[in-house]
């Protein structure tokens, strides 16, 4: 048989097996190889050998040299390959064997090889042309056939309508004889296809025929339990494993789905039980567990466990481990640990995959330094397009939406192509930028490339609502069939009518929602209450309150929130008092709602008792809880207190002032006549921030306590900022200042300047 009689492989072999067949090694010569006539049993065992050492190349040159190989050493080469992570190769053995040696037939392990080869494949095709000579050779095919066959259809099942025709039900229907291998797969196919509860019944069917369960079973049915939540039948099949002994209780594959399927039932304190009787424990059941805390939002109980592993001597940290521990601390948002967990990291591995860069730019991005992701991004050897949808994401939700939108421009100049997450961070972008021209542009992209996702025409009618073109996001909306509208769509209409003051018309799509039987969700509810605000109707917040209270809503935050904001613009700060004391979950915006209630009613001393309290928690404040409570300061006169919350916000918290922040704080200082003080420190900003904003909420507090002199220096600034852009505003003040001074010569010049800008 020549040598070059197969091409080379096709899939990657294993680092074991870089060896080129067509450039074998140079103390390979024709002369190594067994020439003399051997038996097929040594023959066999040598291929054996060679393959279980893995050097599957070289037992192809000893295979090659074979004038006429029985069944017997084409099973073993083909299982050899597949062994060695090469199944494409395995097929074409056994292509090869059927081209080239008509008269060697296929047995019970010849089919059984190929049909694994083809489910590792994922190769519908062949593997159905396999079951056709199986049905043809075979009439009573053996179990190993039949668990093959079963096999590669559930791993193929992409490539048929299971709904239809259910090649693997078929398959199992047809065995005379099914052993505990054939129902595990039957059960593990149902769950893939997530038919959970058939699942189970299989489940209870084979136990039924009396046959006794292996770990697998276990493994394979405890994902159908979790799913449906049934705690009460996870708790019976648990029990069962537990009776079956020390096999299936130390059985590691069992121990961590158990863990899984408690985590996922919401039951953490069981799956904590498991974990700790475990003797052994691997790399899989230590992420399986910190998983679970992430995944119940538990993250100091993750990051506790994460040092664990770090100090066990059974735990081996992987993609998986590192992964799990930065979601817990982008979860913590404490930059601190960020920074500690990261250093671990790059320590740790030689090389830091993309995809734990991917999480660490999120991780940096919830903890407020949007400065650290993106000087990961940018150091990146490589990106995916994960790496730059994550960091246009992460400009989005930090603010940043001009740069977000300048990354897009610079993702597609590197030749990546916009997907739907690109497209939602676009549209978030444009909608918060109130730029209609690039959200149109983003719309013409989705129609142009025929993208659909879910959720999408919530995503446009949010951005023409934002925008302004509210009836623009009318005709989205009606364009689809009521029936058709999904729950997003609905509560996007109703918070795009009330951004726009369109009250009477958020309300009517509320009732068409009702009538339509669909239930308001907390999004819902917290789209319809702002609209009770303009127009101070407290009557329909109190009605809606209670139709929270009746459907079980209350209790979520952000309905909580809305309803406190509703009352506090009503004037009802004590009903916003008790929603808030009610509210058992609180999130940052529930205690900057709150904080803001009180500044409103001139309560500054609260809000600033419930802002400390909100450290004491644990609730870490944004950016815009620190506006709310430095206006809460300036309004009630703690100027002190203020300019303390200032200082923290910039040392413990790592936020960045933003032009509310500078307003506060000058509008704080120049309400107690500090005038002088607040001159310097907006002096200090240089151009920090919108500078006229700044120097125009400092010229009213000169005008107030009667620095005039200050406050023509403030006024020439200002109107040397807006010398051009044809703004009259600060004019007036100024011309009022002279005024009050009786300098009639200098009101005229003032006024004269006011005409010719006009």
């Amino acid at each position: 048989m020549a040598f070059s009689a197969l091409p080379l492989p096709l899939s990657t072999p294993s680092p074991s097996t870089q060896t080129s067949i067509a450039n074998p090694p140079e103390n390979l010569s024709s002369s190594a190889l067994p020439l003399p006539k051997l038996k097929t049993p040594t023959i066999r065992s040598r291929l054996s050998k060679l393959c279980q050492e893995g050097q599957p190349l070289l037992a192809r040159q000893l295979f090659d040299t074979l004038p006429r190989p029985t069944t017997v050493l084409w099973n073993t080469i083909i299982i050899g390959f597949i062994c060695n992570n090469m199944p494409n190769e395995a097929l074409l053995f056994y292509a090869q064997m059927k081209a080239s040696s008509p008269h060697i037939k296929s047995d019970p392990y010849t089919y059984s090889s190929t049909l694994k080869a083809c489910a590792d494949t994922r190769n519908f095709k062949m593997g159905k042309a396999l079951h056709c000579h199986v049905l043809r050779c075979l009439p009573n095919p053996s179990r190993i056939v039949c668990n093959s066959l079963l096999n590669m259809y559930s791993a193929c099942y992409n490539d048929f309508d299971y709904s239809e025709y259910d090649l693997v039900r078929r398959v199992f229907d047809t065995m005379r004889k099914r052993n505990v291998v054939a129902w595990n797969t039957l059960v593990s196919w149902y769950v893939k296809t997530e038919r959970y509860a058939e699942a189970v019944k299989q489940f209870r069917m084979m136990m039924s025929m009396r046959i006794t369960p292996s770990a697998v079973s276990f493994v394979n049915v405890f994902p159908a339990l979790s799913a449906m939540g049934d705690y009460k039948n996870a708790t019976v099949l648990y029990g069962m494993l537990l009776r079956l002994g020390d096999e299936y209780v130390n059985d590691l594959f069992a121990v961590s789905s158990a863990i899984f399927m408690y985590a996922e039932l919401g039951c953490l304190d069981y799956a904590r039980k498991i974990f700790d009787h475990c003797l052994e424990r691997n790399t899989e059941i230590w992420n399986t567990m910190i998983g679970a805390y992430v995944q119940n939002n538990l993250p100091i109980e993750a990051i506790s466990l994460f040092f664990q592993a770090v100090k066990s001597e059974q735990a081996i940290l992987d993609e998986v481990t590192f992964l799990s521990a930065l979601t817990a601390c982008s979860q913590l948002q404490q930059l601190e640990l960020a920074g500690q967990l990261h250093a671990f990291i790059i320590k740790h591995l030689r090389v830091m995959p993309v995809i734990l860069q991917n999480a660490t730019i999120v991780m940096y991005s919830r903890c407020n330094s949007v400065e650290m992701s993106f000087k990961i991004f940018h150091k990146m050897p490589e990106r995916d397009v994960v790496s730059w949808n994550t960091m246009v994401s992460a400009f989005v939700q930090n603010g940043l939406d001009d740069e977000a939108l300048m990354l897009v421009y610079e993702m597609q100049k590197q030749k990546f192509m916009i997907d739907s997450v690109t497209v939602t961070a676009l549209l978030s972008a444009s909608s918060n930028l109130r730029n209609l021209d690039i959200g149109k542009q983003t719309h013409a992209y989705l129609i142009r490339h025929e993208i659909q996702f879910e959720g999408m025409d919530s995503y446009l009618i949010d951005m023409y609502a934002k925008s302004g073109s509210v009836r623009i996001a009318e005709r989205i909306f009606k364009k689809e069939y009521t029936h058709d509208r999904d729950q997003a769509t609905w509560n996007s209409m109703i918070a795009g009518y009330t951004q726009n003051g369109l009250t009477e018309e958020a309300f009517v799509v509320f009732r068409q929602m009702l009538e339509q039987n669909l239930i308001p969700n907390a999004v819902t509810l917290a789209s319809i209450l702002p609209a009770c605000n303009p127009v101070g109707n407290i009557d329909m917040g109190k009605q809606l309150h209670a139709f929270s209270i009746r459907h079980h809503l209350d209790q979520n935050v952000f309905v909580g929130t809305a309803l406190i904001d509703v009352y506090s613009k009503c004037g009802a700060i004590t009903y916003a008092e008790n929603v808030f004391t009610g509210t058992h979950e609180k999130n940052s915006v529930t205690y900057t709602t709150m904080i803001l209630g009180y500044g409103q009613h001139g309560m500054g001393e609260r809000a600033l008792s419930l802002f400390h309290s909100m450290q004491r928690s644990g609730v870490v404040p944004d950016a815009i809880t620190f506006v709310a409570v430095l206006s809460a300061c300036s309004y009630a006169g703690l100027v002190d207190e203020g300019l303390s919350i200032y200082d923290s916000m910039k040392r413990e918290y790592n936020i960045k002032p933003l032009t509310p922040h500078y307003c506060c704080i000058a509008d704080m200082l120049g309400r107690v006549g500090r005038v002088v003080e607040a001159y310097e420190f907006v002096k200090g900003l240089g151009e920090e921030g919108d500078v006229m904003e700044i120097w125009g909420s400092l010229l009213g507090a000169c005008r107030i306590h009667k620095h005039f002199e200050l406050g023509k220096i403030v006024a020439e600034k200002l109107l040397e900022i807006e010398a051009g852009n044809g703004k009259t505003g600060y004019h007036v003040l100024l011309s009022n200042i002279y005024a009050e001074e009786g300098k009639w010569e200098n009101v005229d010049r003032v006024r004269k300047q006011m005409r010719e800008k006009a």
